[in-house]
């Protein structure tokens, strides 16, 4: 979460130029990838394909419950990745390994890259209770057997603004020192990096020492994390702060950002369009259950996804919004990885018309060999359909193009076995069946 600030967001345009210390693109490709990793100032998943997270913030820490649900929501309105709170346990109940493993596969299963985040550190040095990125990486430690093989899945972001307005100087040693740790450790997945200052950097701590932690890391693939909140209230300030990272080859990431706060109206039409502009990933914060003031920065009410807020509705709908411009990835469109994608599938649509209204029933076969389990079927109305209801699976519109996703009890397909759902909608002028289905990104025959 972010904390007021002192200092005038105009202060982002009065400190000198960067003096960011930049690897050589010949430095930045040393590593042998084996997961997500970072080549010439860009993300890129285990294919070597440019990845940019367009998600959503989800606060698991303290609505763990909620997680699956939250994820699978999320993805049906077309978030690629989700950024999870952690706790290490110091200032909230711990996340236990068992649970990160669960969340990793809830993740994978729903076909989002997941980005973990340990919590505790938040405003170190000014949050009484907050705890030090050294503390964080001894969490990160207790979870390695859970973590390992996730690299093609999930980043780890080391710890959530750990550094409030006081102490931040020493963020680049501290940081370099984390991350020196985590390699040592044997981690090899991508590490993402907060800013100090409540995590919008307006000393410019973090853009002027990024390239020093980059070039310190071994692995050469640390990704940098900017919230952007009341401190970047103009597009000119955005804009600034981001071209810098990109303009001397260092991969950068809104990590969090919202519509409003406390310390200022951020600009989130200027974040959004910078972000497409120059191909830097955005996570919103956050999903729903926010408290203390700042209950205007949850997505959905209640946790419900078909109650968006006007936050969320920008977010999703809106131009440069996750819709319009989010990609999966490719190690999840290229082919199975735990049994979560599609193989070879056949969808029967049958419709019953009344007119103005019509019901549709829905079977997938799975004609593949192996089973299916989590399930994203995709198709668009041939006209003016309009989805009103779903049974067995939730199912969202946007245009013409409908989304389904599976339900818990409708999850798993096995190999030759089929699942069944089942919608009603209204229609103007002649309504017919779909033309084509892809089930997990895999087109299908149609019966």
């Amino acid at each position: 979460m972010r904390r007021t600030l002192a200092t005038a967001a105009g202060a982002l345009l009065a400190i000198a130029t960067s003096l960011l210390t930049t690897p050589s693109p010949a430095q930045a490709e040393t590593r042998a990838a084996s997961g997500f990793h970072v080549g010439a100032g860009r993300l890129l998943d285990a294919n070597g394909e440019d990845f940019v997270l367009r998600g959503v913030n989800h606060a698991h820490a303290w609505y763990p419950t909620r997680t699956p649900q939250a994820l699978r929501d999320v993805k049906a309105l077309g978030a690629n990745s989700v950024r999870v709170v952690l706790a290490t346990g110091d200032r909230w109940t711990r996340t236990e390994a068992a649970d990160v493993a669960a969340i990793v596969t809830e993740c994978r299963r729903n076909r989002l890259v997941c980005v973990l985040e340990a919590h505790d550190t938040t405003g170190y040095g000014e949050q009484a209770g907050a705890v030090s990125l050294a503390r964080a990486v001894d969490y990160w430690l207790t979870l390695k057997d859970a973590l390992r093989g996730q690299e093609n899945y999930v980043l780890l972001n080391l710890g959530n603004e750990p550094y409030g307005n006081s102490g931040y100087q020493t963020w680049t040693a501290d940081t370099q020192k984390a991350v020196a740790r985590m390699r040592d450790a044997g981690f090899d997945h991508t590490l993402m990096v907060d800013a100090p200052n409540w995590g919008q950097d307006w000393t410019f701590t973090m853009r002027d020492n990024a390239g020093k932690v980059f070039a310190a890391d071994p692995a050469r693939n640390t990704v940098f994390s900017i919230h952007m909140y009341g401190v970047f209230d103009t597009a000119a300030e955005v804009n600034d702060y981001l071209n810098r990272f990109t303009s001397q080859g260092l991969p950068i990431v809104v990590g969090e950002f919202g519509n409003a706060h406390s310390d200022g109206d951020p600009d989130e039409d200027a974040i959004m369009a910078a972000a497409q502009r120059l191909g830097v990933g955005y996570l919103g914060w956050s999903w729903s259950g926010n408290g203390g003031g700042v209950e205007y920065l949850d997505m959905a009410t209640g946790f419900d996804a078909s109650r968006l807020t006007d936050w969320g509705r920008r977010l999703f709908d809106g131009s440069h919004g996750i819709r319009q411009t989010a990609r999966e990835a490719g190690v999840f469109t290229s082919g199975p990885d735990d049994g979560s994608t599609g193989g070879a599938c056949a969808v029967t649509y049958r419709l019953s018309d009344w007119g103005s209204w019509f019901n549709a029933d829905v079977t997938i076969r799975n004609t593949g060999t192996t089973t299916v389990k989590g399930w994203r079927l995709d198709f668009a109305f041939p006209g003016e359909q309009r989805l009103n209801q779903a049974w067995n699976a939730r199912a969202a519109q946007q245009g013409r193009q409908v989304r389904a996703t599976d339900e818990s009890w409708t999850e798993t397909i096995p190999a030759g076995g089929t699942v069944s759902f089942g919608f009603n909608g209204s229609s103007t002028g002649t309504n017919a069946v779909p033309a084509s289905f892809t089930l997990n990104g895999a087109v299908c025959t149609t019966n």
